[in-house]
């Protein structure tokens, strides 16, 4: 069951991502690398992207998770924002069984988070944009939302045993 680990920019998507793959064996992407020069381009000017932007990268996020899955380099774990309903169908139409950790803060811890950034493209100007644009998780999505207060230690454990809990129930 692959795993996307979602929300707006300084959430800790990356870092919760990375260490939740670390401690289930898996493989961490960042969707992030799969950004062409142009995303970058415009969210580097404080330009928010747009579903035509969007769509095409987020093909190359799942043919990315897939593949990984069926290396077999254990369970695929993605930072991802999928802010959006469309967006995450988009990664679930590659993948059914995707399971999406929304990482969930309020806005002033993101924004300081943001702020204390020195080697990112997105600028703190585009929090707003994305907090506008976020859908949270609908209660027919397959996924948890937890929070990022505490030490990243305690977010990825808390998202590890709600993934846990989901892929256990789905061994009954």
């Amino acid at each position: 069951m692959p795993i996307v680990v979602m929300g707006v920019s300084g959430s800790g998507k990356s870092t919760i991502a990375a260490g939740l793959a670390a401690q289930v064996g898996g493989t961490f992407l960042d969707a992030d690398d799969f950004h062409p020069p142009a995303n970058v381009a415009k969210m580097r000017a404080g330009i928010p992207l747009t579903d035509e932007d969007r769509m095409p990268w987020l093909a190359l996020v799942a043919d990315a998770m897939v593949a990984a899955e069926q290396r077999r380099d254990g369970t695929a774990v993605v930072a991802c924002s999928a802010l959006r309903r469309a967006y995450r169908d988009a990664l679930r139409s590659a993948a059914d069984d995707v399971f999406f950790v929304q990482l969930d803060g309020t806005p002033e811890l993101l924004a300081a988070r943001i702020g204390a950034r020195t080697d990112h493209f997105m600028p703190a100007s585009l929090l707003q944009s994305q907090l506008s644009l976020l859908e949270p998780l609908g209660a027919d999505e397959r996924g948890a939302v937890v929070s990022i207060e505490g030490s990243a230690e305690a977010v990825v454990t808390a998202a590890f045993e709600r993934w846990a809990d989901a892929a256990d129930s789905d061994r009954l």
